[in-house]
């Protein structure tokens, strides 16, 4: 990644996974050029999309697994929620989240197990939205096309007031512009911000100030032209941005097609849901209460990619399609497979491992079952029954026999032992 030097975005989360995909991009652009000579940004989109959902498939699985198990243990969670409904308690409510745990304990899941893919998922589609963005921070090949302009426009006398005055004609507020710095290389990369984010009103003025460099200017047009087409459309630009301008130009086709970039980004969101698994009915009000509200952001979201894709790059739209469309693929597999598959066979396997998981803390199965068995009843003053004292401090004991050397615990060991020869 050291020869990716232009603008990239540079925050403290978002901007190192930028940097991740773009360089994986910026790989894929190279080795399809190599390999069949071909230059385009959305092939590489596709074919990202592709390895991001390969790379993302275990979680999914996960996902998928996870929903099928809190489909099969939903009639015991209800039971218990029926058992507590009226009880406000603080004990009575610290027995049904041991209850509840109980339940996700025997099906060997944890709660938080379907916030994972939203997790990951988030972040990798904020961080390309900044990648598509600036494509020719991230992508080598993009970035040389500029070469020879940039330097002939840094070489022309007053070129500072000449772009500055091109960008407050455009309105490129999005973009960092800074033409009263003295380094070369940024003034450099500037420029290239401002001559990716134009569009063909943009050329056409660039062409005007700078007349002596109108050839360079049209082959770099036309070879940018190439790279970014997406059936005609420049996948840097919005499409909203090519709606109106097209509109305006009495160019029906492209608004067409710009149009079509989020309907079907909301189509493909809609088939996703559908064939996602779906909760059914219960009977009970608390219950189908959430699936009403989960029904109700299965609406949402689609919608929501549909207003989302109008104003953000092109190719994030793309990217948002091609996801939904492999997403899709994938879930109608999984369902296939799940279909076939044995969950108590899987419920066994994640009782097995919470079963070992247990043992390396040094709790038995019997310390398990002896504090199911015990009574609840609250220690006077404390927040803690008497089984969970006791299993609290197993564990405990456990985790200090198990204190590698030089550890916090290692030490507070030493310490413990001293402090009961002196008191002897």
């Amino acid at each position: 990644m050291s020869d990716i030097i232009l603008t990239a975005y540079d925050g403290a989360i978002l901007g190192p996974i930028a940097k991740i995909l773009g360089w994986i991009m910026n790989g894929i652009y190279n080795i399809v050029y190599n390999l069949f000579g071909f230059e385009n940004v959305a092939l590489s989109i596709i074919l990202l999309t592709f390895v991001i959902y390969m790379c993302l498939f275990p979680i999914t699985y996960k996902q998928q697994k996870f929903s099928m198990l809190t489909q099969k243990m939903q009639p015991e969670l209800q039971k218990v929620q029926k058992k507590y409904k009226d009880k406000k308690d603080q004990n009575s409510m610290m027995a049904m989240q041991e209850e509840t745990q109980a339940i996700y304990q025997k099906y060997g899941i944890s709660p938080m197990g379907s916030c994972g893919f939203m997790l990951i998922n988030f972040p990798i589609l904020m961080a390309l939205y900044q990648v598509f963005r600036y494509v020719p921070a991230y992508i080598t090949g993009v970035r040389n096309q500029f070469t020879s302009l940039v330097e002939g426009i840094m070489s022309t006398t007053g070129f500072e007031t000449t772009m500055s005055g091109i960008v407050e004609e455009l309105k490129l507020n999005t973009i960092r512009v800074d033409f009263t710095i003295t380094d070369k290389g940024a003034l450099s990369n500037y420029i290239v911000d401002v001559l990716y984010s134009m569009n063909s009103e943009g050329w056409d003025m660039l062409s005007d100030k700078f007349s002596g460099l109108t050839d360079v200017i049209a082959s770099t047009q036309a070879h940018l032209s190439q790279v970014n087409n997406l059936f005609g459309m420049n996948i840097s630009d919005t499409p909203w941005s090519i709606i109106t301008t097209n509109f305006a130009a009495h160019s029906y086709l492209m608004v067409f097609l710009a149009l079509m970039i989020p309907v079907i980004s909301y189509l493909t969101q809609v088939l996703n849901i559908k064939l996602m698994p779906q909760a059914p009915s219960t009977g009970d009000n608390s219950s189908d209460a959430m699936a009403n509200q989960m029904k109700m952001m299965n609406r949402i979201m689609p919608l929501f990619s549909l207003f989302f894709c109008f104003g953000v790059p092109t190719g994030l739209g793309l990217y948002w399609i091609i996801s939904a469309l492999i997403r899709s693929v994938q879930q109608y597999c999984l369902n296939k497979h799940f279909q076939k598959v044995d969950l108590d066979v899987i419920i066994k396997k994640n009782q097995e491992k919470a079963k070992k998981k247990r043992e390396k803390l040094g709790i038995s199965e019997n310390q398990i079952n002896n504090m199911a068995r015990m009574n609840t009843k609250k220690v006077a003053g404390s927040g803690m029954s008497n089984a969970e004292k006791e299993l609290a401090l197993e564990k405990a004991a456990a985790m200090r026999s198990q204190a590698k050397p030089g550890s916090m615990a290692a030490k507070a060991n030493r310490v413990k032992e001293f402090n009961e020869k002196n008191s002897r």
